[in-house]
């Protein structure tokens, strides 16, 4: 492959800047105080969170673009702080290999996840993500020192095995690959599995108590707002399928295109953008891919798909 040469490259929005990043260090990564002993950390791309106890930390995920300096941050913050910089628990929010293959890293800790988080991992057999040795079904209540933290699956959504990762006594919620704070879904929602789990899942985000949402990418924490925002986004984009489907004859399209059906697919699309409002919505392939994947959804997941041929 070769460079493409800058005429050639798009001219996109101004990335807004609700949607801009923290200065990271010369090692490239920002460490900041969430609330008390609760703590994140971002390359600006992915996200990661630990919590400093008496008994040691407790890290929440292990993204691999992050790696090493995931234990700079946390001798950063103990040597601050006077507390300890051994991580003791690791907790994987999912087990996706961008959220968790410097999981490694860690060793003689006690990893956690969902019952099927260990059962993915085990089939994938990566060395980065070792296992959970302890794993739980619906719900499950970590307690390090003095520290609580309720972990639950609500269903699937970006995964089968996503969970919701509660800190009731630090006011935040961190749940992963769902909302992108100040920026829109990259392809097909964040490439997520299951469509519809993932349009349900921010009601389920905003009925916890939480003023901090850890949403797993990109260079800040997120609200309330974003993730009404991006509730509003979805929203707009599963009403202009739903019109679509409902009104436009796909006829003409497979006519023109003949053999070529796939072609009479393409023209079926309807894309909604905010550009100037979420980061990235005037790059057409991530609201194209979103927009299909919902249409999709609604098509054969809700019904029904079209009208009945006569």
């Amino acid at each position: 492959m070769t460079s493409p040469a800058s005429g050639d490259l798009p001219d996109y929005a101004p990335v807004p800047p609700s949607a801009r990043g923290a200065a990271l260090n010369d090692q490239g990564y920002y460490v900041g105080r969430v609330e008390r002993n609760l703590y994140w950390v971002t390359d600006n791309v992915y996200q990661s969170a630990f919590l400093t106890t008496p008994d040691g930390v407790v890290l929440f995920d292990a993204p691999p673009s992050i790696g090493y300096n995931l234990q700079r941050a946390v001798d950063e913050i103990a040597a601050a702080e006077g507390v300890s910089n051994k991580v003791t628990h690791l907790v994987y929010s999912h087990h996706h290999a961008d959220h968790g293959a410097a999981a490694s890293l860690f060793e003689d800790v006690i990893r956690i996840g969902h019952e099927e988080t260990r059962r993915l991992l085990l089939r994938d057999d990566d060395p980065g993500r070792p296992a959970p040795d302890v794993t739980f079904g619906d719900s499950y209540t970590l307690e390090v020192g003095g520290e609580r933290i309720e972990l639950a699956w609500h269903g699937s959504n970006h995964s089968p095995d996503n969970i919701f990762i509660h800190f009731p006594d630090h006011d935040t919620l961190m749940f992963i690959d769902v909302v992108n704070a100040g920026w829109v879904p990259i392809y097909n929602l964040n490439l997520s599995e299951d469509v519809q789990g993932y349009m349900q899942a921010p009601d389920t985000a905003l009925s916890y108590p939480w003023t901090h949402f850890i949403c797993g990418h990109l260079g800040r924490l997120a609200t309330r707002e974003d993730v009404a925002l991006h509730q509003q986004y979805i929203a707009d984009i599963e009403a202009s399928s739903r019109e679509a489907l409902a009104s436009v004859n796909p006829v003409p399209y497979y006519m023109r295109y003949g053999e070529n059906v796939w072609a009479g697919v393409k023209g079926h699309l309807v894309i909604a953008k905010y550009t100037g409002v979420l980061a990235a919505a005037d790059i057409e392939v991530f609201t194209t891919t979103t927009t299909f994947a919902i249409m999709q959804s609604l098509r054969l997941d809700k019904g029904p798909s079209g009208p009945v041929h006569p």
